[in-house]
């Protein structure tokens, strides 16, 4: 479902909060959880946008318009062309976006 942000009247069919909102709960879900427990974050361990090298602005760019704009599959040229052989595809469609914002 999509992420619509803050709870409203009328509230549209998806999520009430925004997609920034659920990778901050599950980051700090996992640094709350106990070091000898499968899933936990170390403290010193960067928030996840900056462990993927993923600055927020793109990532909110690519939340908004994944399903509008990326047809295939979404990774980097590497993975992109290891599925296309894989799948044997004739071309990496979305390769420039991908190169764009991961």
């Amino acid at each position: 479902m999509p992420f619509f942000g803050n709870p409203r009247q009328p509230m549209p069919d998806g999520l009430p909060f925004r997609l920034t909102d659920d990778l901050e709960l599950v980051d700090w879900t996992g640094r709350i959880i106990r070091k000898d427990k499968r899933g936990a974050i170390q403290k010193s361990v960067p928030p996840v946008l900056d462990r993927l090298g993923i600055r927020v602005d793109n990532w909110m760019t690519m939340a908004n318009k994944f399903e509008k704009t990326l047809k295939g599959f979404v990774g980097s040229s590497e993975s992109l062309t290891k599925n296309i052989e894989y799948f044997n595809l004739e071309r990496r469609v979305g390769l420039s976006l991908c190169r764009q914002y991961l």
